[in-house]
């Protein structure tokens, strides 16, 4: 079946390339990497990922204690190749019940994760880092500080991680204790890598 391509910044169908434009157009957002939501998760739908990724396709590893990997939504076409990448998990919250996360890693402008935070504009915004960093996260023996993004009903931390942006949004707000401590990242399209990877259910957060 073909997927759905969509706005990486909001849910309407976009228009596709024609003999004016090579470009991907929404009618509300103008030219647009196309996102895609149907992928599955499962390894399949990860090396679907991975086939033409030009950003990190972060996991924490290892993942937190009960958590699953639950799907992936990438942003470009075959033209492009991927300029946005999601990866969603679901797990226990520290203080009970069920939780969601989703790690996305994006070129300045696409909008994927202003988009899953709940702002209106394409990046985090100028005022994001004018406090101390919220969190870190640890990739290639190196940190990266992440800062808190305000958002009204989830915790969101934004950053900037091997030139592109790095963010870590979770559901509900309480679930952003997870970051109190240094998260530690793979790059999965790193070569030489062989983790088990244990998928579950398709994440309702995902579009599509």
């Amino acid at each position: 079946m073909r997927p759905v391509l969509t706005c990486p910044r909001c849910d309407n169908a976009v228009r596709e390339p024609s003999v004016w434009s090579s470009a991907y157009h929404c009618d509300q957002h103008g030219e647009v990497y196309p996102l895609r939501s149907a992928l599955s998760p499962s390894q399949e739908g990860l090396e679907g990922v991975l086939r033409d990724a030009q950003v990190p396709v972060w996991l924490p590893w290892p993942l937190p204690l009960g958590w699953l990997v639950t799907g992936f939504a990438i942003a470009g076409d075959q033209r492009t190749g991927t300029r946005g990448c999601s990866v969603a998990l679901s797990g226990p919250n520290p203080v009970g019940g069920p939780a969601e996360m989703l790690l996305i890693s994006e070129e300045p402008g696409v909008g994927l994760g202003a988009r899953f935070a709940g702002l209106g504009g394409r990046d985090p915004g100028l005022q994001f880092t004018t406090g101390p960093p919220a969190a870190v996260v640890e990739f290639a023996n190196h940190e990266f500080p992440l800062w808190n993004v305000e958002t009204p009903d989830r915790a969101a931390f934004a950053g900037e991680v091997s030139g592109t942006w790095l963010w870590v949004v979770l559901w509900p707000q309480t679930a952003g204790l997870l970051m109190l401590e240094p998260m530690k990242l793979r790059d999965l399209r790193d070569p030489g890598q062989e983790l088990d990877l244990p998928f579950g259910a398709r994440s309702p957060l995902l579009p599509g």
